[in-house]
């Protein structure tokens, strides 16, 4: 028997290590693990991203059991399960696709060691991506560390290759007949379902082609809200490029982003916690606790940062200008590390993806590769009148704005910004 594992790829269609297993084997067994040594360290046990995984997981058990056949769904560490389950039964390969994060690499490596050990072949494939790990280095060999010349090598070496869908419904006779089985309950799981109200995406012409006039205003619906489904998988990365081909380069240029961040996570794994320009990681913080706390509620007396913070509190998402609006002010404005932030981005957002986080956030502190110079500071009221010019998108998350109830600003800009660009200049000019 052969086992399908899935993971951040929570689809049937188009997916390429279920493609793959299906094509050249038969009775594959499709399995998901709810990952404890993932799922414990969440604080919230109402998490909505678990609530959104669950229902995700469900779907696709319906689904397949359409197809006589069903999803073995499991709960506890990888290694644990895999364990348990080729002592029981005769399994031969274990397929799933390949993720790019420091902790995924290290379990999967551990999997593969162990199930080398057992002669059990252990098949990794690129899905998640266009172009992963070393389809897209410089001609030494090194990872690219600035966007515009990598963009520019992807977008050569781009043909229909890479984005030709997996047609696995061609093969779906190979999937193992089972009998449908009761899908474990969040409760049992230690979580609450929690109430998760999912963007609905929009893929339409219109939108992807007027993209790069409409994204950067936060009150528009104009933009494509696919952030989620890319995170987890319930949408095709090789689908979204077809799309983008035909409608917009811009919108091609977010998602070969989001490539590049994948990249540089993998290449860089320290960049989870530390600067990519290690001088920055001397910055002296002002970290004040009361700041911090007033931003994460969205009372900072900014409103279009408050507006943002608000937006992400009550929904799990924000709009990718004022993503970079409030990163900005938590960083510059505040002095507070970038990785505070970051954090509590990766507690709140439902899109939340390790490599695109932390890539904006050291964007916003400079301390990324290809960042943004450390004296770039926006200014949030110029940023107000430039995208939300009648402060639409303001007064729908901040209803007292301009009411005495509405906070005075916790910080001067003006002042704000020379300190941080004195702080920077100093810190950035010592030798160490």
């Amino acid at each position: 028997m052969v086992l399908f594992w899935f993971r951040r790829d929570l689809r049937l269609h188009d997916n390429a290590a279920l493609y793959f297993a299906l094509k050249k084997h038969s009775d594959v067994q499709p399995i998901f693990i709810f990952d404890t040594s993932i799922l414990d360290k969440l604080d919230n046990a109402s998490d909505a991203r678990v609530t959104f995984i669950h229902d995700t997981v469900s779907e696709i058990k319906t689904e397949l059991q359409v197809l006589n056949s069903d999803l073995k769904v499991y709960h506890g560490k990888p290694l644990d399960i895999i364990t348990k389950l080729i002592a029981n039964k005769n399994i031969t390969h274990i397929y799933a696709n390949r993720d790019y994060e420091p902790t995924t690499i290290a379990r999967d490596k551990e999997i593969l060691n162990f199930l080398s050990s057992q002669n059990i072949e252990f098949v990794l494939k690129k899905d998640h991506v266009i172009f992963d790990r070393n389809e897209v280095l410089k001609k030494d060999g090194k990872p690219y560390t600035v966007f515009t010349p990598y963009s520019k090598i992807w977008k050569e070496k781009l043909n229909t290759f890479y984005t030709q869908s997996y047609p696995t419904e061609l093969y779906f006779s190979n999937l193992k007949r089972t009998a449908p089985e009761s899908l474990i309950s969040l409760e049992l799981m230690n979580f609450k379902p929690a109430s998760i109200n999912v963007p609905e995406y929009n893929l339409s012409k219109d939108l992807i082609a007027n993209y790069k006039e409409n994204r950067d205003f936060p009150a528009l619906a104009a933009t494509s809200k696919i952030s989620i489904q890319l995170r987890f998988g319930t949408l095709s990365i090789r689908k979204m490029v077809q799309l983008a081909l035909k409608h917009g380069d811009t919108w091609l240029n977010e998602l070969i982003w989001r490539d590049f961040y994948q990249s540089i996570l993998y290449h860089f794994p320290h960049t989870v916690d530390q600067s990519f320009k290690p001088k920055y990681d001397f910055i002296p913080w002002s970290n004040n606790e009361d700041h911090f706390d007033k931003w994460c509620k969205g009372e900072t007396g900014y409103p279009i940062v408050d507006a943002g913070m608000r937006e992400l509190n009550a929904t799990g998402f924000m709009h990718n200008r004022v993503r970079m609006i409030t990163a900005s002010f938590l960083t510059k404005h505040l002095l507070i590390d970038w990785r505070w932030g970051e954090r509590y981005f990766a507690e709140k957002l439902l899109d939340f993806d390790l490599a695109s986080n932390v890539g904006g956030w050291q964007w916003a502190a400079s301390s990324g590769c290809d960042a943004a110079p450390y004296f770039r500071i926006f200014n949030p009221y110029l940023q107000t009148e430039r995208f939300d010019k009648n402060e639409t998108y303001i007064k729908r998350w901040v209803p007292e704005y301009q009411s005495t109830k509405y906070p005075k600003p916790i910080v001067e800009h003006k002042a704000a910004r020379q300190l941080a660009i004195d702080t920077y200049k100093k810190t950035l000019s010592n030798e160490i």
